[in-house]
């Protein structure tokens, strides 16, 4: 039985390279965000990818249709194409067909049906709500408060590619490239990047807020979120703080994660971590310990790979489409 067609725009962007490797049911027709004659070269891991120019007509007729690229790319798969898109970027949140889709952390009492166009959440809200509305199920809690850190992979093949440059250029004493951040990025925290970054923080975290509203829906309370730049190149990395309606039982509320399929890491084991988690399908919590200064209140370290989470998403998305 031959493979539903998946296009996927933007094939040669870091996200695009995860959709190509997690869209093992479908047949992909990857292409470039451009519409050049000719056809792009990239390097996958160990194997050569060739990338195909946009194709209006595999775009028109694909199953579905994966957006992976930049807004000009989107824009123009948007006005080939009205319906059966998928956007892994965030470009179309605000179109008027658009749904806000996170298929790992939904829960039933969600609205069904299909939309035009389905956005996956942030990595980071979907990593969130699993967490605060499993909490919220069984062990509830009245206030929350999560740091998040983001990883250079964040935004995107360029700017990783600039954190790499600078790490080795500090311990070479060379000149740093600050093309992508407009500052250090490399070896620092950061509450934001300079001023003229394309890349900026404020607008990361207003998304992530945004995104985690929406998929909570009143169903637990909505945390206070501070988000900040990491000198990491992949792997979202959130400390949480959660202050629960009474004396918690760290022990059953581990159990009650890991009942809800996060991998959960407590005890002796070494708490999960940007590495660890890498090429990892979905959440890991562990660093669970009571807070010393608050006997109702306790601390988690919640890590993905934040590309692999949201590939899973888009992935659910697109298996729901060709189901119905």
């Amino acid at each position: 039985m031959a493979k539903p067609k998946l296009a996927l725009v933007g094939a040669q962007t870091l996200m695009g390279r995860e959709i190509r490797d997690q869209a093992k049911d479908f047949e992909v027709l990857a292409m470039d965000s451009t519409d050049a004659e000719g056809r792009t070269l990239v390097r996958d891991e160990d194997e050569l990818a060739l990338l195909s120019p946009m194709d209006e007509a595999a775009i028109g007729s694909a199953a579905v249709v994966v957006l992976a690229g930049d807004l000009e790319s989107t824009a123009k798969v948007r006005k080939i194409r009205a319906e059966g898109l998928i956007d892994v970027t965030g470009l179309l949140e605000i179109d008027p067909g658009a749904r806000l889709r996170s298929p790992l952390s939904e829960t039933a009492q969600r609205g069904t049906g299909r939309a035009p166009v389905e956005v996956i959440a942030h990595p980071g809200a979907t990593m969130l709500a699993l967490f605060l509305a499993t909490l919220e199920a069984s062990a509830p809690y009245a206030r929350a408060v999560a740091q998040v850190w983001l990883p250079g992979s964040e935004h995107g093949l360029e700017a990783l590619g600039e954190l790499q440059q600078q790490t080795v250029a500090l311990l070479r004493f060379e000149k740093l490239k600050q093309g992508e951040f407009d500052t250090q990025a490399a070896f620092a925290l950061l509450a934001e990047t300079g001023e003229q970054s394309r890349h900026k923080v404020g607008k990361v975290a207003g998304r992530l807020r945004r995104n985690l509203a929406a998929l909570l829906r009143g169903m637990a309370p909505m945390p206070s979120i501070q988000v900040g730049q990491a000198p990491v190149f992949h792997g979202l990395t959130v400390s949480v703080w959660v202050e629960f309606r009474q004396a918690p039982d760290l022990e059953r509320i581990a159990a009650l994660l890991a009942k809800a399929g996060m991998d959960v890491r407590s005890g002796d084991m070494e708490a999960p971590n940007n590495v660890s988690v890498a090429n990892q399908d979905g959440v890991a919590v562990g660093g669970i310990e009571a807070d010393g200064a608050n006997g109702q209140a306790a601390w988690f370290w919640v890590v993905a790979d934040n590309h692999r989470l949201t590939g899973q998403n888009a992935m659910l998305v697109a298996r729901e489409r060709i189901e119905a």
